[in-house]
């Protein structure tokens, strides 16, 4: 099959190394520009990235000219990796000049008819994109955003929660370095030490989780109505965000319930089925100390959540710890799926996958 080039805007950052490393040898997608900084432009992306992920670049990427943000790019499908100020105005002319973007950035993930999706959990969000090709005048491009990466691990296991009715929510994140990108937070700050402050993620995890979590009324998101509370730290972790998660429900589902909800669930078809997904997106794990990063972050390539410690809460009726891999499921990972179901629900120019997805757990 003829894949489909792609474009990675911030490729010499952390979260655009990771791009380049999880799209090597995708089934679909080629990486064909490399776009960085006024510093990197010009160069060859192998001199002008600073690897920090285990290995190498790949031979062919590194031998690609890094181009500026400013030129135009022939790929139909990017993939952006910009810090929030760079993202504000050069992913909508992106999407108006025709591309589809797919981005992790902040900067427009709030905006009314910019889908926030995730795959597994709101998946019908994608109709967004024809409210915002209506509402822009656009007919082939679009923008569509992934989640923080701490609100990843929340909405995905509070998913299977929403039909008990979802009230109230507490959470507590311990977020790994990479999260702040690269070089991230210094080694003063960190070694030895817990930051309880992490710039702008606690309004993320109270605003984000209730778009993702809401309905799509065919025009507009209809947001979920629960109440929540966040308190987000910096810990001394390379990957993976841990988020401690104490939730009320209307109904009282029994502990074993819940359980099973999670381990079954998959989210609609064809997803599961999608190169970059886990058959199963959840898992539980019943050690009494589990989940870990380090232990656990690697699950399904980095794309399964894992959840441990469901308890009864003394507060709001059930607690339980949330996991996910920040750079990959919470990041890069979650759009290149993203780009996976819009391929083959035929958003990108032309391109559809001619078979059926490819399994690769």
């Amino acid at each position: 099959m003829q894949k489909i080039d792609v474009a990675i805007l911030g490729a010499t950052g952390a979260v655009g190394q990771r791009f380049i490393q999880l799209l090597d040898n995708h089934p679909w997608f080629r990486v064909a520009e490399v776009i960085g900084s006024s510093r990197s432009a010009g160069k060859l992306y192998g001199d002008a990235a600073h690897w920090v992920l285990d290995g190498n670049p790949p031979e062919d990427i590194a031998g690609l000219t890094v181009k500026s943000l400013d030129d135009e790019f022939d790929s139909p499908l990017i993939f952006s990796a910009l810090p929030k100020e760079a993202a504000s105005t050069r992913e909508m002319q992106l999407a108006e000049a025709g591309h589809i973007v797919c981005t992790n950035a902040s900067a427009n993930r709030m905006v009314g008819d910019v889908p926030l999706l995730l795959p597994e959990v709101n998946a019908e969000h994608m109709g967004l994109i024809d409210v915002q090709r209506q509402n822009r005048g656009w007919t082939t491009g679009a923008l569509i955003a992934n989640s923080n990466c701490t609100v990843m691990p929340v909405v995905m296991s509070l998913k299977p929660l929403v039909k008990y009715g979802i009230k109230r929510l507490h959470l507590v994140s311990e977020q790994a370095i990479s999260g702040a990108g690269y070089p991230g937070v210094s080694s003063m700050d960190i070694l030895d030490n817990v930051v309880p402050y992490v710039p702008s993620d606690e309004n993320k995890m109270e605003t984000e989780s209730l778009k993702m979590l809401g309905a799509f009324n065919g025009e507009t998101i209809d947001e979920l109505q629960m109440i929540v509370g966040a308190t987000c730290t910096r810990v001394p972790v390379v990957d993976a965000h841990l988020v401690n998660i104490s939730v009320e429900l209307a109904e009282k589902p029994a502990i074993e319930e819940i359980i099973n909800d999670w381990t079954s669930y998959q989210g609609i078809d064809p997803i599961s089925s999608l190169p970059s997904a886990p058959e199963y997106p959840l898992q539980y794990l019943t050690q009494i100390d589990r989940p870990q990063p380090r232990r656990d972050r690697d699950a399904g390539k980095g794309m399964v959540t894992s959840i441990g410690r469901l308890r009864e809460c003394p507060i709001l009726g059930y607690k339980f710890a949330s996991l996910s891999h920040n750079t990959i499921r919470g990041a890069a990972g979650c759009s290149i799926l993203n780009a996976e179901l819009l391929a083959v629900k035929g958003y990108i120019a032309d391109f559809k996958p001619i078979s059926e997805p490819v399994v690769s757990h």
